[in-house]
């Protein structure tokens, strides 16, 4: 009975055989003839996770900038050391006297993602607050290859040991006004010639000096602009709405210290691929590299998960940064897709896999390019775009219930990102339909 099963199962395999290479060839050519992709060097790279094996390659051995599928890559390695929640704070007590330290924990007081378990923590002590700096001279502000006429653009606030507020301020038009939270920038804001024929808002280079135009402020106007971090400004945030003194101190850290945990791993997670924000991505490596370490060393960190994770990749990799900001960082189509087998061997439950990446027509990056088939989502997965570059990488379910691994990278690409990302849905969407 049991080879009877067996025998039957297997002709059923050898006759879907033909229909599987049947499908393949049509998006094969789909790839072949598209007039958009052959205006550029792609590569592209598809798995069928069921039957464990590559389906189609176009170039997949070939290197590309990722952009933001870099954070793929975070992921996995948040995934592989950290726990249900994100360490908020390591603290002693001594005395009357509460001495904490920072963890890298982008959540602390962060607009969306902030659960007020650190603040609590502080505000509700009757001790003394001293926070002990950490000197970091191998984690500059930004990392290798980041655009610097970019500093003062939302996406791309600075990497800090102890954020506040994402490390950014956020203006919004009230009463024809503009506000500025939090509220200690206010007294910041000049009026002046930004350049722009509309109204906008520009941080200083040198210094946390906001200059806005003389347009009018735009109803429901709203933007936000990194700050320039430093500890005494940390330090001035913090006081202000704890309303309590706070000191800083030099102050090591002993080998035994108490950790206050906060947000959960996965929410953080989940946010920074969903919207693909540049700034928990970086900050994640920060906390992942002190949990391991106890001190801020990303560099250390990306060399010893080459070394334990993606040596085991079959094409070499080469990351500078966590976020995809850097255009240095070059993968290949079949790395990403056999690092995201490893990520659904960590998450083997699919609707806690689904959950960290954006599914297509209903969320994130992936809202408003894909539409829903038979009213379900078909697709989860990372976008990356920066100058000329249009990446994405996931998975598929297909109408007969396969699921499939894939990523598509686009590089080198002249003008805006839209054509490619259209013809990269239809051809995924095409996917879904004939396989």
């Amino acid at each position: 009975m049991q080879m009877n099963k067996w025998l039957i199962s297997f002709f059923i395999f050898l006759s879907m055989m033909p229909c599987m290479a049947q499908d393949m060839s049509l998006i094969k050519k789909e790839l072949d003839q598209s007039a958009v992709l052959n205006n550029h060097v792609f590569g592209f790279s598809l798995y069928d996770i069921g039957h464990n094996r590559f389906l189609l390659g176009h170039q997949e051995d070939k290197h590309f900038t990722p952009a933001s599928n870099t954070k793929i890559f975070t992921l996995f390695t948040a995934l592989q050391n950290l726990g249900d929640t994100i360490p908020a704070l390591h603290y002693i007590e001594r005395g009357d006297s509460l001495i904490f330290w920072s963890t890298g924990d982008p959540t602390f007081l962060h607009p969306k993602l902030d659960v007020g378990k650190a603040y609590h923590f502080l505000a509700s002590s009757a001790k003394k607050l001293y926070y002990a700096a950490d000197v970091v001279e191998t984690e500059p502000f930004y990392r290798m290859g980041w655009a610097m006429e970019d500093y003062d653009a939302y996406y791309q606030p600075e990497i800090s040991t102890f954020p506040i507020y994402g490390n950014v301020a956020t203006f919004r038009e009230e009463g024809n006004k503009l506000r500025i939270f939090p509220a200690r920038f206010q007294t910041s804001i000049a009026v002046g010639d930004t350049g722009g024929n509309k109204f906008e808002v520009r941080r200083s280079w040198t210094s946390n000096t906001f200059l806005q135009n003389g347009h009018r402020v735009p109803k429901n106007y709203v933007t936000q602009k990194p700050f320039r971090y430093t500890d005494t400004l940390f330090k001035e945030l913090l006081q202000d709405t704890l309303r309590k003194a706070i000191e800083i101190i030099s102050y090591s850290k002993p080998t035994e210290v108490d950790t206050l945990f906060g947000a959960a791993t996965r929410d953080v997670l989940r946010e920074m691929m969903l919207v693909s924000d540049n700034f928990l991505a970086e900050q994640l490596l920060m906390v992942v590299a002190n949990h391991r370490y106890g001190t801020f060393n990303t560099v250390r960190l990306r060399k010893d998960m080459a070394a334990a994770f993606h040596a085991a990749l079959t094409d070499q990799i080469d990351l500078y940064d966590g976020s995809g900001l850097s255009p240095y960082n070059k993968v290949t189509p079949r790395s990403i897709v056999e690092l995201l087998l490893m990520i659904a061997g960590e998450v083997p439950d699919v609707q806690a896999l689904r959950y960290l990446f954006a599914a297509g027509g209903r969320e994130g990056t992936l809202k408003n390019t894909y539409q829903l088939d038979r009213g379900v989502p078909f697709v989860w997965a990372k976008t990356g775009t920066l100058k000329g570059v249009y990446c994405l990488s996931g998975y598929i379910q297909t109408r007969s219930g396969r699921h499939l691994a894939f990523s598509f990278l686009h590089n080198n690409f002249v003008g805006p990102a839209s054509p490619v990302r259209q013809e990269v849905a239809r051809i995924i969407t095409a996917i879904r339909k004939n396989y």
